[in-house]
């Protein structure tokens, strides 16, 4: 028998410190080799389509999760083979993945930020283990403190804290109108408000005779009634319609506009019925949305509502105070904190009378729960977002405050040795806070991570360990990895797009600043965070709207309107998808492919044939492949995990069946001329004027490189807005026009960001008023007129701190942005602008 001594140990495996990719062909990549270093900050630069999150995303990210599913079990397996892999040869040295993208979950009024950190499960716990009860009252569990839970959700407003009514004036606005003539404006139109109108004169009520005139007793049924009778309709026969005799049943209006506005699947369904509601606190919970129980329970003298509704600033504050924690280390990184001597207990709360359960050390446990928190909420007011409260809806936030929150979170996991691929984290962030940032993402370099980041802001690309440029340009003329190693390097590549933005710091020559046709006026504003504010815009120019995360710009902009005096004609362009599902594309969002179908109507083939311009959509029935329906792809369900599409294994993603394909256009059939480019179906109809004009304004605002019928899905959000914009431009020129853009450049590169502010730039030499909300400084610095809201966000902003020319504005000592925009100009600084 050998002692252990006798055999030498096997030297360990040595440690790849590269992930390598190998042949990476996924969208537009051509077959990519390029190898990426762990342990370190990588980011991926490059113009809009040039590949560069094809390789981030869709293909090292991808192959990680593929081989994560690869493991979980044979029918995840199966399902996993039929979405397919990524496009690539060969990756090693991959680590597990995290992905953190800006992509959102359908909206849900019951999703907030406590909800999204898991924040609010903390505070749950805090008041159900350490929290003050009224003599007598039993201890409660956590459950008992959530307002998406049966034992939590006040019984009057199931929990959400508002209830919604209405009133004969909301649901009748012009009682001239007899129901006939449509008094009833919250009923539905066309059929359904005809077979409404039709039950009621059945049943004997005067539908011809002014609402007015009608009995109280009447108008009160009609409106309000919850009964639904159902009678026998005898519809007025028309010339050249056979109707008969059908069961129609009766819906009172406010019947009708609740059950659109809770269940309607379409938001302009819902749009349309709100109009018609009033909403108000919960007279019950008065807006806490839980039960007495709960809310006669108290922390630090407050509610659990009335600390959910503080910004997260300020909650740290009072629950430090109340644990003994000191407030100087709220602000420590809670990831590479010491452990501390534990601070001098706070004295001892009585136990509750009648509690079923033992007394326990309830300071111990306020301040174990407490210090917890506090070192939670400060990751993610290292973030910018402090301005936050726990109660606030994530319908209500932008994407890069709901990718910052999840990057908060993932930094108190205590992961290492994982990539984390996150998709601009600087989206939507003023310069100040883009330094947290750095400093957030150096902590998850520093715990054993490797980062990626897809990133156009030029400061996070200065800051990186490591820089793999994809390019030269977009589409079929990009693809290429140019540079792959540190930042300096990139210096030496001549073909890159992103080398002169990097390395000229030139501030932009001056330009002329134009001079107002007039004002616009808005104001007293009193939403969210403005009181009572009063602004003015001028008309005829470019103005910027800035200011720090949270401090109320998007909120004043938002109540732009047509209504007000000066405003002709409004037009908002978000970042918003243009569809959600694969059928919506670039082409039918345009009307192009309405001008291509009529096309292929016209050919001798679809002639011959009888094909009707309705053939060639995939659409309705006919020429649709009808296994996916003209989707191109099937959903595959995945059980518990999110559905996601495959290529339908019919028609291959063509959309059509194969007589439709026959049918050719100038040698390409319907589903090839979907697969062009914009750059290359521009030359395919330059001789077809309604094509043209279309293809051109989508060049001019840089979306060469997209496919004609590339899938809604796969467009980020700065895509869709220039969509959106491409859309307005090609419409013939109107009366002065007030363009408003929240966040244009997010998603852009520098090199697209000057091709969209030569069209913005444009409408206001036209006459045309643009204001935009904007964080790039070098595009701010063009602007001809600058409101800065601030000093801070949320409670500490709502104020124009500044306002005027941006070198005026770049001089205010009050305002956080003009130091920023002081270095765009080329000027002296005044603050901390590093």
């Amino acid at each position: 028998m050998h002692s252990r001594t006798d055999v030498p140990p096997a030297p360990p495996a040595p440690h790849d410190p590269f992930v390598r990719v190998r042949g990476a062909r996924e969208h537009n990549l051509r077959g990519v080799d390029v190898d990426v270093p762990r342990d370190a900050l990588t980011v991926f630069t490059g113009v809009s389509g040039s590949g560069k999150s094809s390789l981030a995303f869709g293909t090292i990210y991808a192959e990680a999760q593929r081989r994560y599913f690869e493991s979980v079990a044979p029918y995840a397996r199966r399902l996993i083979h039929q979405v397919g892999a990524p496009k690539v040869g060969e990756i090693t040295g991959l680590p597990p993945a995290v992905s953190l993208e800006q992509r959102r979950a359908a909206p849900n009024a019951r999703s907030s930020v406590g909800t999204v950190t898991t924040l609010s499960n903390s505070l749950r716990m805090l008041f159900s283990r350490a929290g003050t009860y009224p003599p007598g009252a039993p201890r409660l569990d956590s459950d008992a403190f959530s307002p998406n839970t049966a034992a939590g959700a006040c019984p009057s407003c199931h929990g959400i804290g508002r209830v919604h009514g209405t009133s004969e004036e909301l649901l009748v606005p012009d009682p001239g109108l007899s129901i006939r003539e449509g008094a009833i404006a919250a009923w539905p139109g066309a059929w359904q408000g005809k077979n409404l109108r039709d039950v009621l004169d059945t049943l004997g009520y005067d539908v011809d005779r002014p609402w007015r005139e009608l009995g109280a007793k009447d108008r009160e049924w009609i409106l309000f009634t919850d009964e639904q009778p159902v009678v026998t309709v005898h519809p007025v026969r028309e010339a050249g319609r056979i109707q008969r005799p059908y069961q129609g049943t009766y819906m009172s209006a406010r019947r009708y506009v609740m059950h659109t506005f809770s269940d309607s699947k379409s938001a302009t369904l819902r749009a349309k019925a709100e109009r018609f509601l009033t909403s108000s606190p919960c007279p019950v919970c008065e807006g806490g949305r839980l039960r007495p129980e709960a809310m006669a329970v108290t922390f630090a003298g407050r509610t659990i509502a009335e600390l959910s509704a503080l910004p997260l600033t300020d909650l740290a504050r009072t629950l430090a105070r109340a644990t003994g924690r000191n407030a100087a280390r709220t602000a420590a990184p809670a990831a590479v904190e010491e452990a501390a001597p534990a601070p001098e207990e706070a004295p001892a709360e009585q136990a509750p009378a009648g509690s079923a359960a033992p007394p326990e050390p309830r300071s111990e446990t306020a301040r174990v729960l407490g210090e917890d928190l506090v070192a939670r909420i400060g990751t993610v007011t290292e973030l910018g977002l402090g301005y936050l409260s726990l109660d606030r809806a994530t319908p209500t936030l932008s994407n890069g405050e709901l990718q910052r929150l999840r990057l908060a979170t993932q930094l108190r996991s205590g992961l290492f040795g994982v990539v984390y691929v996150l998709d601009e984290p600087s989206a939507g962030l003023h310069p100040a806070d883009t330094e947290a940032l750095l400093v957030v993402l150096d902590r998850l370099k520093a715990a054993g991570n490797t980062v990626f980041v897809v990133e156009h802001h030029l400061d996070v690309v200065r800051h990186a360990d490591w820089l793999v440029d994809v390019g030269p340009r977009a589409g079929v003329h990009g693809g290429r990895v140019l540079h792959s190693g540190p930042p300096a390097g990139l210096a030496e590549v001549a073909e890159s797009a992103t080398r002169r933005f990097l390395f000229d710091r030139t501030p932009a020559p001056g330009r002329a600043v134009r001079e107002p046709s007039g004002w616009l006026r808005t104001g007293p504003v009193d939403r969210h965070n403005l009181r009572g504010l009063d602004a003015a815009f001028p008309l005829g120019v470019l103005t910027a709207v800035t200011g720090v995360s949270g401090s109320g710009k998007s909120t004043l902009v938002g109540v732009l309107a047509e209504e007000l005096p000066g405003v002709e004609r409004l037009v908002t362009v978000d970042q918003k998808p243009i569809g959600r599902t694969p059928r919506s594309n670039l082409a039918t969002y345009t009307g192009l492919f309405d001008v291509v179908r009529k096309l292929f109507t016209a050919t001798d083939e679809a002639r011959e044939r009888g094909y009707k311009a309705g053939r060639f959509s995939f659409n309705v029935p006919g020429g649709r492949c009808e296994t996916c329906q003209g989707e191109g792809f099937v959903s595959v369900e995945l059980l518990f995990l999110p559905s996601t599409y495959a290529p339908c294994p019919d028609c291959r993603g063509a959309r059509y069946n194969p007589e439709t394909l026959e049918v050719r256009l100038r040698g390409l059939t319907i589903a090839e001329v979907l697969d062009l480019t914009v750059e290359s179906a521009a030359a395919f109809f330059a001789d077809v004027p309604a094509a043209a004009r279309s293809l051109g304004t989508l060049l001019d605002v840089g979306l060469g490189y997209l496919r004609l019928g590339q899938p809604a899905t796969e467009l980020s959000g700065g895509e869709a807005q220039r969509i959106k914009l491409a859309s307005e431009l090609q419409r013939p020129r109107r009366a002065h026009t007030l363009y408003v853009l929240d966040e244009p450049t997010t998603g852009l590169h520098p090199a697209d960001v000057e091709v969209l502010m030569r069209q913005l730039h444009g409408l206001a030499d036209a006459g045309h008023t643009v204001i935009v909300v904007e964080h790039d400084m070098d595009v701010v610095a063009t602007a001809d007129w600058v409101v800065d809201l601030g000093p801070g966000g949320g409670d500490e902003g709502g104020r124009i701190v500044a306002a005027g020319p941006p070198a005026a504005v770049a001089r205010a000592t009050q305002s956080r942005t003009a130091p920023y925009l002081a270095r765009a100009l080329g000027l002296p600084t005044t603050g901390e602008a590093r």
